[in-house]
C-alpha cells in the first residue's frame, strides 16, 4: 500500500520502452484494484498509443460468499472501511444508505493494524436497523492457505473482533437473510414457487 501510482508510473514507462507489463492486483483488479488507478494514470500523463487491458479476477466477495452459502441472493451494497483514500464521513453515510435500503452488505478492509474503530462503528449503524439475530459472514484468507470463515450474527460479532483483519471479507445479510447448517441464505424471493 502507498505505493500504487509509483506501481502505475513504472508499469507506464516499461511498456512504452517495448515491453509487456502486468500489473497484478488481488481479487479483481476492477474491483478495489489497480485497474482504475492505471487508467488515471495513463489518461493523465497521456495514453500514447498504449493498450491497458483489464483481465478479469474474482472479487473476493465472490469467493467469501461461495465459502458462505448464498448470501449475495440479492441486491447488496461494497463499501470499503478503508479511509485511507474516503473520509470516514461519506463510509459512514454509504453504510447509513445501504443498510436503511435493507441491501446485504459487504465490507472490505474491514480493520488494520492501525485504524481499528472504523468496523465497530459500521456494526453499530447495521445494529440499529437490523435486529441483533441477523447473520454476519466472516471470511478471511478467502480461497488462499489458511482460508478461515465463521457465520454468526449482529449480537455475537464483537467475540470475533480480534480475528478480523484486511485480509478478512465481512457479509452482513439483510431483513430477509438467515443462517443455517453454518451457511447464509439470502432468499432472492421466488415466492409461490413450489420447493
Amino acid at each position: 500500500m502507498t505505493h500504487e501510482v509509483e506501481r502505475c508510473r513504472k508499469a507506464i514507462e516499461l511498456a512504452r520502452g517495448g515491453h509487456a507489463v502486468s500489473v497484478v492486483s488481488s481479487g479483481d483488479s476492477g474491483i478495489y484494484g489497480m485497474a482504475g488507478l492505471l487508467f488515471e494514470v495513463a489518461l493523465t500523463e497521456g495514453m500514447g498509443g498504449l493498450k491497458i487491458e483489464v483481465v478479469p479476477g474474482i472479487p473476493a466477495f465472490v469467493s467469501a460468499a461461495a465459502i458462505l452459502g448464498a448470501p449475495l441472493m440479492h441486491d447488496f451494497a461494497s463499501i470499503s472501511l478503508s479511509d485511507l483514500l474516503t473520509d470516514w464521513s461519506k463510509i459512514e453515510e454509504r453504510i447509513e444508505s445501504a443498510v436503511s435500503a435493507d441491501f446485504v452488505i459487504v465490507f472490505y478492509n474491514p480493520k488494520s493494524s492501525k485504524r481499528k474503530e472504523g468496523l465497530a462503528r459500521a456494526m453499530e449503524i447495521a445494529a440499529k436497523r437490523r435486529g441483533q439475530a441477523t447473520p454476519v459472514g466472516i471470511v478471511r484468507n478467502a480461497t488462499r492457505d489458511g482460508q478461515e470463515a465463521i457465520v454468526t450474527s449482529i449480537g455475537e460479532f464483537g467475540a470475533y473482533y480480534d480475528r478480523i483483519d484486511m485480509l478478512s471479507i465481512i457479509i452482513i445479510g439483510n431483513s430477509q437473510s438467515y443462517a443455517g447448517e453454518g451457511r447464509i441464505i439470502t432468499p432472492r424471493g421466488y415466492k409461490g414457487v413450489r420447493l
